[in-house]
């Protein structure tokens, strides 16, 4: 059964020309919308359509619904052809509002793309964690450890409390500074479970990723290794020390016999959290919220026990010998002699001292010329210690703990040393330093666990600076209570010998030492599990990347995914760190690995601020280069501190890696920093640049500006430059191409002349890029060739900015209607993309400035996301800066438009592009009485041209041929040759046959302009009308105070007849519109959502 409709009258009070005038209301060229009654069957329309009745659409045909087998909707008859390769925006966003179920790390998102979610077996959760749970707390967890309990107090003894707050304050600066810089990357878009290995390689290329992945996961293993020795330190020294196996012969130093404990029990740790790792690391997880309960409680012990101190202190004497402290543990009575009864005897000190309960035999001459006397280990916080304990004091190793200001005679030889409270070590502010560092990491906790996340954009910047915060004030806080509590030689005794063998922060806190000393056990083993369940993974996302070969046996393991060879190797690794055996020796390795890695975080920020890559486009705000390169100097100054010859080692491992993965060539293409800054680098960046297309985060307009020249050699149209300038704001390629007509020997001058006046006006209009003028025999084929061949391998343009041809419609010569239509040809066919500005005249200099209005972005069909980019970097400049941008889509009948709208703007937050957003509703109304005049009047005068044209060429063939039929009669009269006269006579009888002649005088006896009043539209023309005149309406209806409307540009007809056509459409488009930039995708994507 025939399809009808009744065409509804529809009535538009303007009609703008193409060059943005306002025609008169006599214009013959645009008819009044009026209505005509008419019936138009549409099957009989498709049949009548020229050339595309049979084509195949495989976008439309996928669709289940029963209107998906018809050619296409008249809404978006004008965008046929783009639909065959390009998807309708509502199909899009379906596809891309589900994206955030990729499986976290267990793919490239590139590739997961690609399989467009069919590889999918089942359905995953979504993510649910939020600031608190997901980044806050880890954070605290993995910040908060063994070095609070363990060394802070040694280390504000030591350094006092003014250079342990310098060092706390550089450790902190670094971490915050970091945490910024981490908070822009990690914000940068969707990023994958990964952590900081996963930001840096994808920001500074394979070759840093890998080396410092690789120094990331060597810092999480020793960081494992350091927390198990920590866990066995409290163990042996202050929960246990009946358990120590190795006993040391010379009572003086036990130091070897320790060392061997810490590598047996450290190795039986080692192994029993590798077997839990394997057999089940659910139950890590599980365990956490537990582990992290501990800190806490321990460091609110600390804080209630200051508290507590200032009123009641506790009970812990010290003994002294003179201004030495001495080991409190191997005696009871802090004094040489006692009396029983009546009688004075000896203590178990002159026991010691002396060898001997004999009062008159001879003694160590230090423990007879100096008194024993005994204070308080915990004066309280009302004491007024903490003058004394401001400056520093560093000794070295095997040095006597001295109390300051205490009347002391030193003698000679020095015996009985088992006897005092020694130093361990030999320390300074570098070695205090490098200690301390480790207690500060952790911050990679939240971005660790992005993928599961709700939020990860919001929570990571604000749970990870706020623990960051936390902690810093905890450390801070911390280190002035120690200074005003407890005596300066308490504190400096790192192993609690003054204080019978107690932890030092344990006899502070409250109401019982082993409140800490539980609690840090089992925190220490809890960062210690924590420790090894990441580190595997993150080999195993390194070994996955598959960007150093010799790792690639580690990216396997159990059916699971659980990294099991990975674990292996991990546990290997860390017993090396187990078997150094000292905390204090561990930790500046890690302190190392970290900071390098902290490192470049920074400089993955600094780079990628610095370079203004399109795609840099972070959530988070407050963040600077300045701050990063702080950052990144505070880390380079922190790691040759600490420990110059770790630190040269550090970089050498990560020097050998890059080398290596260089030498090796990653096959990796991440859109990194590096490749960005190579493209205005020389040689060398442009033979890196050879080496293949650039990623879509690394694209950006790289510009080829055809100018048109008048006969003086001035630039037509200096608007394009203006636009151009304002559009790459000084960064990346702009090449500014003309054509000259002629030969090149004979134009050489001209050449070199036009070449300097586009430059001069390059200059005038701040356009920073390269000139090129080529001269052609022809215009067109001049305008191919700089298509075809500007730029130097990798410094290619991808876009081209060409003018739009005024009068076309007022000119009968098709010449430069061709010219135009035949460029969009050829940059389709290039693969490159084409911004045409309508209206440049209109476009605002760089002098002007839009304080308000907006930037409307019509967005019909997907084009690769070059629509949500130019609105985004035209923004950057001063001109548009405070312009809004508004997108438009349309919802046809089939499409839910409030699902669609929901869909864009989820789209619109993960690409951190702001802008309003509205869906249209296209109903599918008549086609309008005017739309079928409209189109008539257009085929009526594509005609008439054509027939002009074929009636002048017949014109010029007639006087040709008359011409030439006198010359060669005149030439056979002068010829006696009968042969060449009747060769002749016959080819001129061939020319004029009675036929001819007859055919000639019928052609010249009717009017073929009669034949024109009974000409029907085409009616694929009507309906590609009909989408050109309601797309029109909608346009204007929303943006007619628009600054300027990006619209998609319809691809130009196959069939060369229907040129005029085309630009009638595109005229009919755009009326109304003061500024309209059409917009030709380049056929490939150039916006993303990740990072």
């Amino acid at each position: 059964m025939m399809e009808r409709f009744t065409v509804i009258p529809v009535h538009i009070d303007t009609h703008p020309e193409s060059d943005g005038v306002r025609p008169a209301a006599s214009d013959p060229e645009v008819p009044p919308r009026t209505a005509v009654p008419q019936t138009i069957e549409l099957k009989e329309a498709r049949k009548l359509s020229t050339g595309h009745g049979d084509e195949n659409h495989p976008f439309l045909n996928n669709v289940s619904d029963a209107k998906g087998n018809e050619l296409c909707d008249k809404n978006l008859a004008l965008y046929e052809e783009e639909l065959d390769v390009r998807p309708k925006v509502s199909s899009l966003l379906s596809k891309l509002v589900n994206y955030t179920n990729l499986p976290q790390g267990s793919r490239e998102h590139e590739e997961e793309e690609q399989m467009g979610g069919q590889s999918r077996k089942k359905v995953l959760r979504a993510p649910r964690m939020g600031t608190m749970m997901g980044v806050y707390l880890p954070c605290l967890q993995n910040i908060l450890g063994v070095i609070l309990f363990l060394r802070l107090p040694w280390i504000v003894g030591t350094a006092g409390v003014l250079q342990a707050l310098l060092i706390v304050l550089m450790c902190c600066c670094c971490t915050l500074l970091t945490a910024i810089s981490m908070s822009a990357i990690a914000t940068n878009g969707v990023v994958p479970a990964g952590g900081s290995y996963f930001m840096i390689s994808r920001s500074l290329g394979p070759e840093f990723g890998g080396a410092v992945g690789l120094c990331f996961y060597l810092g999480t293993t020793f960081a494992g290794a350091m927390y198990i020795l920590g866990a066995i330190e409290i163990l042996l020294k202050y929960m246990a020390p009946e358990a120590a196996i190795f006993h040391s012969s010379d009572a003086a130093d036990d130091t070897s016999a320790m060392l061997n404990n810490m590598r047996l029990y450290g190795t039986i740790f080692l192994t029993f959290m590798a077997l839990v790792e394997f057999v089940g690391v659910k139950f890590v997880n599980k365990f956490a919220s537990l582990f992290l309960a501990c800190v806490i409680l321990s460091i609110l012990s600390i804080y209630v026990g200051v508290v507590k101190s200032a009123f009641h202190p506790p009970t812990f004497p010290i003994c002294l010998l003179g201004n030495r402290t001495l080991s409190r543990h191997q005696f009871d009575v802090c004094a040489k002699t006692i009396v029983e009864g009546n009688t004075t005897v000896a203590t178990r000190l002159w026991e010691l001292f002396c060898n001997t309960t004999d009062l008159t035999d001879t003694c160590d001459n230090y423990f007879v010329y100096n008194n024993v006397t005994e204070v308080q280990a915990i004066p309280g916080l009302g004491s007024g210690i903490l003058k004394d304990n401001l400056w520093s004091t560093y000794k070295e190793k095997g040095a006597f703990l001295e109390k300051p200001f205490v009347a002391a005679v030193d003698a000679w030889p020095k015996e009985n040393m088992n006897l005092y409270a020694l130093t361990d070590i030999t320390t300074s502010l570098m070695v205090l330093l490098g200690i301390f560092f480790p207690s500060v990491t952790g911050i990679m906790a939240g971005s660790n666990r992005s993928g599961d996340l709700k939020d990860a954009q919001k929570s990571i910047p604000v749970g990870t600076i706020f623990a960051i915060v936390t902690t810093s004030l905890v450390y801070f806080s911390s280190v002035v209570l120690l200074g005003s509590c407890v005596e300066g030689v308490v504190l400096r005794d790192k192993f609690g010998d003054t204080v019978n063998k107690n932890l030092v922060v344990g006899i502070l806190s409250w109401p019982s030492p082993w409140v800490i000393v539980i609690g840090s056990f089992f925190s220490t083993f809890g960062a210690g599990l924590q420790s090894l369940t990441g580190a595997p993974r993150l080999l195993q996302a390194i070994a996955k990347d598959n960007i150093i070969s010799f790792l690639q046996v580690f990216s396997h393991g159990k059916a699971n995914g659980e990294p099991t060879w990975a674990l292996l190797f991990t546990v290997l690794m860390a017993e090396c760190g187990i078997l150094i055996a000292s905390l204090d020796m561990v930790a500046p390795i890690l302190s190392m690995f970290f900071l390098m890695c902290y490192l470049f975080v920074n400089l993955a920020c600094a780079l990628q601020t610095l370079l203004r890559t399109p795609n840099w486009r972070p959530r988070f705000k407050y963040y600077h280069w300045a701050l990063s390169f702080l950052g990144m100097s505070i880390c380079l100054a922190l790691m040759f501190i600490s420990s110059w010859y770790y630190a040269l080692l550090a970089m050498f491992i990560a020097g050998m890696i890059y080398k290596y993965i260089e030498y090796q060539g990653a096959e990796k293409e991440w859109g990194d920093g590096i490749r960005g800054l190579s493209l205005s680098a020389a040689r060398y960046a442009l033979l890196r640049l050879e080496e293949g297309p650039p990623h879509t985060k690394n694209w950006r307009p790289q510009l080829l500006v055809l100018m048109k020249l008048d006969d003086s050699l001035h630039v037509r149209y200096p608007r394009l430059l203006t636009f151009a300038s304002q559009l790459k704001a000084g960064k990346g390629l702009t090449i500014v191409g003309s054509v000259i007509k002629g030969s090149f020997l004979e134009n050489v001058a001209e050449t070199q002349a036009a070449e300097q006046t586009i430059k001069n006006m390059m200059d005038i209009e701040k356009v920073k890029g390269f000139c090129q003028v080529v001269i052609a025999s022809k215009v067109r084929e001049g305008i191919f060739h700089l298509i075809q061949s500007c730029g130097l391998g990798g410094m290619k343009h991808n876009t081209v900015v060409m003018g739009w041809p005024y009068g076309w419609r007022r000119n009968e010569d098709p010449r430069s209607l061709k010219i135009f239509i035949d460029t969009v040809r050829c940059v389709t066919a290039a693969h490159q993309a084409l911004l045409v500005p309508k209206n440049v005249s209109f476009y605002p200099s760089n002098h002007e400035r839009y304080l308000e209005g907006s930037i409307d972005v019509w967005w019909i069909v997907h084009d690769g996301g070059l629509l949500m980019l130019l609105p985004f970097l035209l923004k950057q400049h001063k001109v548009w800066k405070k312009c809004n941008i508004r997108i438009f889509t349309v919802a046809e009948m089939d499409d839910n438009s409030i699902q669609m709208k929901k869909d864009l703007k989820k789209f619109l937050y993960h690409l951190r592009i702001e802008a309003d957003v509205e869906v249209v509703e296209m109903q599918s109304t008549d086609i309008s009485a005017y739309t079928y005049e409209r189109t008539l009047m257009m085929e009526q005068r594509s005609q008439m041209l054509k027939q002009i044209r074929l009636t002048r060429a017949e014109r010029m063939r007639e006087a040709q041929l008359i011409k030439d039929r006198h010359s060669l009669v005149r030439m056979g009269s002068l010829y006696s040759d009968e042969e060449e006269c009747t060769e002749t006579v016959e080819t001129i009888q061939m020319t004029w046959t009675k036929e001819r002649c007859e055919k000639e005088k019928e052609y010249r006896g009717r009017s073929h302009f009669g034949d024109l009043m009974n000409l029907k539209p085409n009616q694929s023309n009507v309906r590609r009308m009909h989408t050109a005149v309601k797309l029109n309406e909608v346009i204007v209806e929303r943006s007619h105070d628009a600054k300027l409307v990006l619209l998609n540009m319809p691809g130009p007809p196959k069939n060369v007849d229907g040129d005029e056509n085309y630009m009638e459409f595109l005229e009919v488009l755009t009326e109304g519109l003061e500024r309209v930039l059409l917009v030709r995708g380049g056929g490939r994507e150039v916006i993303t959502i990740y990072s």
